[in-house]
């Protein structure tokens, strides 16, 4: 596993590496460093090798660009030496970048089998931050690399099926593509109980800051019913580059002492904290990135039993119903007000929300459809054996 994340940080790579080591198998997980400093461990089963520290500083196109290709230097250069020590049957690649990809070159070449995964569409995502039209130099370059990356993988797994859509219709063949959705690993997403007991309505996000995601609605909304609900605090955990400017923007609106930001934390400590939550708040902007880009943060809270209010975006309308979540008006700071209202002042509301989504959740967790991950592996390397 090659990934430019944090392996305690991202759920869908620690899905994929940890159940490939409970079968027995040799995983190693290529991965950034939550640190200062490059580390090496063994974390349930998977051999964890942190080669480069996450970026701190302020982000930057410049100081993005200069850490991935530091990154895949490096991590081209492990994947090479780990696999002429013991021939790797299979380098999976998460992108972003796509061109990760290249860091499988020589075990490629070898006779190893490439997967490239990707979480998330360059293009559409470089549209999304920075303005640009599809016509724009850089989003026809990064189409380029994207077939490219494609092309040179021997499989390609979407995020999500609208997304498999799109790779289908302009980078890579039908049947060398599948979409597989970030499920929750019950293992890890599992309930033990909530041990608060004060009277406070605690809402969560856990997750990026990015503008996409739509925090600066989620926290002008909170602004409307603040008076309404005085016991109401919004708990956001995370870093990412808007972090500054919704820190600012809640300032602006003198609810410093209500809306408190915590820095990211890995998953197993974020799980209990969720589940201590009373409410999940996923307020995706529905622009050509987030209005398709699904959010893993929507199941994980279904699976600990906490009712979500989440933005009508193109994939969420795609994959939930009225009766899992809570929709409000993507972009609509009054529509999302009202829905933390209804669902805070409605205890049945609540009930029926989380009754159904647990109910949901029994047949997409990572569970109940980590077979068709094991069938890719198992259609490359063409032995059963070696993947289950």
């Amino acid at each position: 596993m090659v990934a430019y994340a944090v392996y305690e940080c991202d759920s869908r790579l620690m899905c994929y590496a940890e159940a490939l080591a409970k079968l027995g198998h040799t995983v190693d997980a290529i991965v950034l460093s939550g640190e200062e400093k490059e580390s090496r461990d063994l974390v349930n089963g998977v051999n964890v090798l942190r080669i480069l520290p996450r970026s701190q500083g302020t982000w930057t196109r410049y100081s993005y660009v200069k850490n991935v290709l530091s990154f895949f230097l490096r991590a081209m250069t492990l994947v090479t030496k780990r696999d002429l020590q013991k021939h790797y049957d299979v380098i999976h690649v998460h992108s972003v970048p796509d061109c990760l990809v290249f860091t499988g070159l020589i075990p490629k070449l070898r006779g190893a089998k490439v997967i490239l995964d990707i979480h998330d569409l360059l293009p559409e995502f470089y549209i999304s931050k920075f303005g640009a039209t599809e016509k724009a130099f850089m989003c026809r370059a990064l189409r380029g690399i994207e077939r490219v990356s494609a092309g040179f993988a021997d499989f390609v797994i979407a995020a999500n099926d609208i997304w498999r859509d799109k790779l289908v219709s302009r980078s890579v063949p039908e049947k060398k593509c599948t979409a597989l959705l970030s499920f929750p690993d019950r293992s890890l997403f599992r309930r033990n109980g909530r041990v608060r007991h004060d009277d406070k309505i605690i809402m969560m996000y856990p997750g990026t800051l990015s503008a996409h995601q739509g925090l600066d609605i989620a926290i002008r909304a909170f602004a409307l019913i603040k008076d309404a609900v005085p016991n109401a605090e919004f708990h956001i955990y995370g870093n990412g580059p808007e972090k500054e400017s919704l820190e600012a923007l809640t300032r602006e609106l003198c609810l410093e002492d209500r809306i408190k930001f915590k820095s990211s934390r890995p998953l197993r400590d974020i799980v209990p904290l969720m589940e201590n939550a009373d409410l999940g708040v996923v307020p995706k902007r529905n622009d050509g990135f987030g209005g398709e880009a699904f959010s893993t943060k929507t199941l994980e809270f279904m699976a600990m039993g906490v009712p979500v209010i989440v933005a009508d975006t193109r994939i969420d309308r795609y994959y939930f119903s009225d009766s899992v979540v809570k929709f409000f008006s993507a972009g609509d700071v009054n529509s999302l007000a009202e829905a933390m209202l209804t669902v805070i002042r409605k205890p049945s509301v609540r009930e029926d929300l989380v009754r159904n989504a647990l109910r949901f959740i029994e047949t997409n967790d990572w569970d109940s459809n980590k077979d068709k991950y094991l069938s890719v592996l198992t259609r490359l390397t063409r032995n059963e054996t070696r993947v289950g």
